[in-house]
Order: C-alpha cells, then structure tokens, then sequence
C-alpha cells in the first residue's frame, strides 16, 4: 500500500466538500497538503481548522486561467517543492437544458472541469517524470459513463475528463513511468453542490466518498465508480441492450434520468 506520510499533496477545490474532507485525511496521514481554491476565505478557515494536524498550505487561484495555473504551479515548486501527489477535484455544474446553458456556462464548465486537470498536471508531470515518481488522481463523475438531461455540458466535461485520465494512465505504463494515474468516478455526493437532486440510487455520503478516494490512491488503483457497482451495471446496460431498452431502464427503472428535475445546487459550485 502506498504510503502518504511526508509526501507532498497538491489538492485543487480543497477548501469545501469533498476537497475539504481529503485534505483532513491526507493531513491525518502525516501528508504536506496544498490548498488550490478560488475562495480565499475559505482557504483561511480551512488552514485555521486544520492546522494543528498537520503542515497545510493554500494558494488562491481561478483554475479556468491557464495563466493563474502556470504562476501558481511556479510558486508550488519554488516555495515548497515537487508534488508527489496531484488530485485534481474543483468542478462545477450548471444543472439545465443544454439551449438554456449560456455561452459563460459552456465555457466555464469545460474550462474548469475538462481543461483545467489537463493544464495542471502538465505543470506538475514534468518533475513526476524527473524522478520518476508521482501520483495523478482525477476525479470525474459516473456523468461521465452515461449521458443524463439538464448534464449535458456536465457530462461533456467529465467524459472528456475520464477519457483522458485514463489515456494518461496507458501512457505512463507504456513508457514505464512508475506514475501512477487514477480515475475517479463518483455518483451524487451530498455536498451542496447537487441540492436538489433525487435519486432512487443512494446519494453518496462525502464523508465514505472521500475516504473510498483516499484508499483507492493509496491502492494505486487505476478506474473507480463509488458505488463500485455503478460501473458494471452501466457498462452491462450498454453491451447488452439496445437504446430503447437501456432507455427505458435508465429512464424507469434506475430514474436516472429524472434525478436532476428539482436540481438547485448552491450558488459556488466547488
């Protein structure tokens, strides 16, 4: 099992939800834990929360400016160090029909939740294949296994997200880097961020969920849905039937389809 005791941890979307929730067990793992957020007073209120367990340290940065992330990453490596672990979490959603997305919305959601993972592990890769060493945890979203109204940009974003992380992955084993690269692919989570929702499929715990997260890592392991059945039954449903039926199973019997009908969310999604 991986150990996380001295490593240095790079946490975006770390000051809320289930960011927030990580950092105290990265940090109750003896970890050097970084904050990148867009809420500088929540960055602070964390730090104050948790520092008595641990060395924890925060940067405000807007992860859709590819500029930002460059000069923060700068500051990363010059101020503390290489990142040994990068988990890339901050998202958000904007819960409509697609005609009803604005411009913003679109572009905010896959700058944020698609293009900002991308841009920051490659600030941080460099090093990893330096010394050979490193850990790349996304997390993406079982949106991003199966397509769902008023998700469309959202499931855009993801699918875009598992789909990449998982060609880094291949690429790391075929040029024999010992970097190793997790997906992540969660259902709901009770955060705030999906207010609103309802779901005949247990919306996740963010508490379990981020502690399934943590362990995964520390298991290296490679594609994970939480629950661990989501990805089977999905992928069953889509070998196996055709649209119409997976349709009308998705649609009648799961109610995947009518989870996001009462959608609210809350104002910062993070």
């Amino acid at each position: 099992m991986k150990q996380l005791r001295g490593k240095i941890v790079l946490v975006t979307g770390g000051a809320s939800g289930i960011g927030k929730i990580m950092v105290r067990l990265l940090l109750e793992r003896a970890a050097k834990v970084i904050i990148w957020d867009i809420n500088e007073l929540k960055i602070a209120e964390t730090i104050s929360e948790f520092s008595n367990k641990g060395t924890i340290s925060g940067f405000t940065i807007d992860v859709s400016n590819v500029n930002q992330i460059k000069e923060t990453a700068l500051k990363v490596k010059e101020e503390i160090g290489a990142v040994d672990l990068l988990i890339n979490n901050a998202g958000i959603v904007a819960g409509k029909y697609f005609h009803e997305h604005t411009t913003l919305d679109i572009l905010k959601t896959m700058e944020i939740n698609a293009n900002a993972p991308m841009h920051i592990t490659k600030e941080f890769l460099k090093e990893m294949l330096a010394q050979n060493s490193g850990h790349i945890c996304n997390i993406a979203s079982s949106g991003g296994l199966i397509s769902n109204p008023k998700m469309s940009v959202y499931a855009a974003s993801k699918w875009s997200v598992v789909g990449w992380s998982d060609s880094l992955r291949l690429e790391m084993e075929q040029l024999k880097k010992n970097i190793h690269v997790t997906t992540i692919m969660p259902y709901f989570i009770n955060t705030g961020m999906f207010d609103g929702v309802r779901s005949r499929i247990p919306i996740l715990n963010p508490e379990v969920a981020a502690l399934t997260i943590i362990k995964a890592i520390e298991k290296n392991k490679r594609m994970v849905t939480i629950p661990g059945y989501i990805y089977r039954l999905i992928k069953l449903g889509q070998g196996l039937m055709s649209i119409n039926v997976l349709d009308w199973f998705a649609g009648n019997v799961l109610g995947i389809y009518k989870t996001m009908e009462h959608f609210t969310g809350h104002k910062n999604n993070s």
